[in-house]
């Protein structure tokens, strides 16, 4: 086993997560966008929580044991942990993030939506004291880079003090969810991923919904907007997440926080074949600098990338 299995999850992550922009847009046609994203976050624990009571769980647990050493159960910290994590990356950040897109435009969200990832990249380096080479941290900056365009539809358009409110909230939106990944780091130690995926899709989309019922919001999702639901919730964030923890668990948060920043090059690639959106010459060249600045990341020796806690 080597150490490109964690960089090979954060991939899979963020393919997986990609392909939410366009069917989560398909679904809020019908949906209220609060409902969208606590029902995705529901569904992605309760397919989790059920696979966890079939005999996938040991075959899946055991292919994701590679260099770090686990542990088995949750400790008093793990269970303080998991409520934190619930708090800012499954509750606040998407209702903070749908609050502030409805405020803003979806060029400036998009754009401002990559601070989650240099909020993501400091932390793991001041805070958790995570170190990387000038190359790595190069490869860093091609990948955020390239991140800023790809996932800007039309730069002429960004406007950020139009509406300084909206993108605030986009921007803490970005800050809770680089809060997430951080503490995340923590519980990708405990070896069943299926079980704190499960708990942080279904406290935080129970959660969500709780609060759609008390605005008033209707909680109904017509039979044609299930299916894009169902996909987002079971692949884009359940089996993300568990990939997403797995690498956190391999290469630690500020490596797998900037590959996972490829998902706006998944998304736009997806937009463009389903949806017909635009993906321009400039989009295409960013994302190869994207893939470029991933491999200048790998490319580190295994030695600087393990992670115990």
């Amino acid at each position: 086993m080597t150490h490109h299995h964690g960089y090979v999850g954060a991939l899979l992550a963020a393919f997986l997560f990609g392909l939410s922009s366009t069917l989560n847009k398909i679904a809020l046609r019908d949906v209220h966008p609060v409902v969208v994203a606590g029902s995705v976050y529901l569904t992605a624990g309760v397919v989790l929580m059920a696979l966890r009571f079939t005999p996938l769980k040991e075959r899946l647990l055991s292919t994701l044991e590679f260099r770090v050493k686990t542990r088995e159960g949750f400790s008093r910290r793990d269970v303080g942990l998991l409520g934190l994590i619930v708090l800012f990356g499954s509750f606040m950040a998407p209702l903070l993030f749908m609050f502030g897109l409805e405020r803003t435009s979806a060029v400036n969200a998009s754009l401002l939506l990559n601070t989650e990832t240099l909020f993501t990249v400091l932390m793991a380096a001041a805070v958790f004291r995570e170190r990387i080479s000038r190359r790595g941290m190069v490869g860093i900056a091609l990948i955020i880079a390239g991140a800023l365009v790809v996932s800007t539809e039309n730069m002429g358009s960004v406007a950020l003090m139009g509406n300084p409110w909206g993108n605030l909230l986009v921007v803490l939106a970005g800050l809770c969810w680089a809060i997430d990944n951080n503490l995340s780091r923590f519980l990708s130690l405990n070896r069943d991923l299926l079980l704190v995926t499960s708990l942080k899709g279904i406290l935080g989309g129970t959660s969500l919904l709780s609060l759609s019922a008390l605005l008033g919001v209707p909680l109904t999702i017509p039979a044609q907007s299930m299916p894009y639901i169902l996909t987002v919730g079971s692949l884009s964030i359940g089996f993300s997440l568990v990939l997403y923890l797995f690498a956190l668990r391999e290469i630690g948060a500020m490596r797998t926080g900037a590959i996972f920043s490829t998902s706006t090059l998944v998304g736009a690639f997806v937009a463009f074949l389903v949806l017909g959106e635009g993906f321009t010459p400039l989009k295409a060249l960013f994302g190869v600098l994207m893939l470029a600045g991933v491999y200048l990341i790998s490319a580190e020796r295994p030695a600087e990338d393990s992670y115990t806690g």
